[in-house]
């Protein structure tokens, strides 16, 4: 009997010690409710350790989804991409939305570049990130994200989540350390009041790159990188990057080390990605310098590369035009000669080089001196120009969103021009393309005649002439 009574005491002794060593564990779980930020990297799983929950609320379809990204090269399926830009606030706004897809389904878009982060640092939809809820840097414009994107996926609509990179203003109020910052340690910012993310600040790559996951598990195929660059403003000349920080880099050094790093990373999550650069760059060591991007370069290290040759960007005199915002056929034809000349010396010895995709103008620039009102016309001059200088895809930008359907061509349409320009390509001498000096033959300039390989007719003939300025436009007008 008492050595029954003694393992009894025995057993409620153990029993104790069980009990207090679980109520210890609640404890331990419930200071990791709020969790540092997290950063999923390649190949990783968020585990219940790193969030506060039990391992069990891992759901099957997570880790499916990290295991099928296992060869994600195979699952990303290029598009021919002829877009145009929304805003959070259009896309937000289900009504615009309905009406803009009436609008495409009458012609030849098929991609929407959708602002996924804003101007302003805002992630404009709910996100199931510990890293942005950490920062506080959601801002819902967007309520149905994944609703919006089923729809276009419904639709045959291709996605891209633009992402503007270093121009930020949230963080400058929620990670000053991470921005641009004078001498005495206060934030820069720009004249509209916005700070700039430090390029050198690796830490806030990640945080790019956590927007980049999220995109693709929204529902996008696609991450467009926009501001990646310095600021431009004289003001940054009074501005002080650590020794620390730079190592030694130069702008243009930390520029394309950025894009190689997160095209690594999300390119392994089976997404594409492509980056927005000033099209004064493509011809310009100054204004290369100066923003931090070089051309070639940069098309190393993303799937896709759209200058931003806007007309209205350009100075008087540049490419040999009086006014180029008034010679929209000349102006984007001499800067994709431009274009293809570099992406050309930059290509040797490469494996990988970017598709060209550039932007291009459906606004009025009433600001300029000298300017033409844009309307049907020349938004179809500015892709004419971009088929006859042997380019294929195009993305139309207007912050208002109001775009000139009436220059667009019906599906059906659109469908006999790629017939009519393969035709018309296939009958051209393999070196039609090639840049000088590279290209042989009678034809001088980068880019074949008009009379040679344009479908449709249009004033305007391809400029023979040097480029103008040095310095663009662009330089200055962040």
């Amino acid at each position: 009997m008492k050595k029954i009574i003694i393992l009894l005491f025995l057993c409620l002794i153990l029993t104790v010690f069980i009990l207090a060593g679980c109520s210890r564990l609640d404890d331990m779980n419930s200071l990791a409710t709020t969790p540092a930020p997290v950063i999923v990297e390649q190949g990783e799983t968020v585990t219940g350790e790193e969030t506060g929950e039990d391992k069990e609320s891992e759901t099957e379809q997570e880790l499916q989804v990290g295991e099928s990204l296992a060869d994600p090269v195979s699952e990303r399926t290029p598009v021919k991409v002829k877009g145009i830009y929304i805003s959070a606030y259009v896309a937000g706004t289900p009504a615009m939305v309905d009406s803009l897809l009436n609008e495409i389904d009458r012609t030849e878009i098929n991609t929407l570049v959708i602002d996924l982060k804003d101007d302003f640092g805002w992630v404009v939809c709910e996100m199931d990130s510990p890293l942005v809820k950490e920062l506080g840097t959601s801002k819902v414009h967007i309520r149905d994200m994944e609703g919006l994107l089923k729809k276009l996926k419904e639709r045959g609509i291709y996605a891209i989540a633009r992402i503007p990179a270093f121009r930020d203003a949230r963080l400058g109020v929620v990670r000053p350390e991470w921005c641009v910052q004078y001498g005495d340690g206060s934030v820069f910012t720009d004249r509209n009041g916005n700070s700039w993310v430090n390029p050198y600040k690796e830490e806030a790559w990640d945080y790019l790159v956590e927007i980049g996951i999220q995109a693709k598990k929204l529902g996008f195929q696609e991450v467009q990188f926009d501001y990646v660059r310095f600021c431009t403003e004289t003001s940054m000349q009074h501005v002080v990057f650590d020794q620390a920080d730079t190592k030694g880099r130069s702008r243009t050094d930390v520029i394309c080390q950025f894009m190689e790093y997160v095209y690594e990373r999300l390119k392994a999550q089976g997404l594409f990605v492509s980056a927005d650069v000033y099209g004064s760059i493509i011809d310009s060591d100054v204004n290369a310098n100066a923003v931090g991007q070089i051309y070639g370069e940069l098309a190393k290290h993303v799937d896709y590369i759209s200058p931003m040759i806007y007309p209205s960007h350009y100075g008087d005199g540049y490419y040999g035009l009086d006014h180029p915002d008034m010679h929209p056929y000349e102006t984007i034809t001499a800067a994709l000669q431009a274009s293809r000349k570099e992406i050309y010396f930059a290509r040797q010895g490469q494996e990988h080089m970017a598709i060209v995709r550039p932007w291009l103008q459906d606004f009025t620039a009433s600001w300029l001196k000298h300017y033409i009102p844009y309307g049907p016309d020349e938004v179809r001059a500015q892709i004419q120009a971009t088929y006859d200088s042997g380019y294929d895809e195009w993305l139309l930008w207007d912050a208002s969103c109001r775009y000139d359907w009436a220059g667009l061509l019906t599906p059906k349409q659109a469908k006999e021009e790629e017939e009519k320009i393969a035709q018309s390509r296939a009958a051209l001498p393999e070196t039609a393309f090639l840049p000088d000096p590279i290209q042989q033959g009678p034809t001088e300039t980068a880019v074949p005649s008009a009379e040679a390989t344009r479908v449709q007719t249009k004033d305007g003939t391809v400029p023979t002439g040097s480029p103008g300025p040095t310095v663009g436009a662009y330089i200055g007008q962040d």
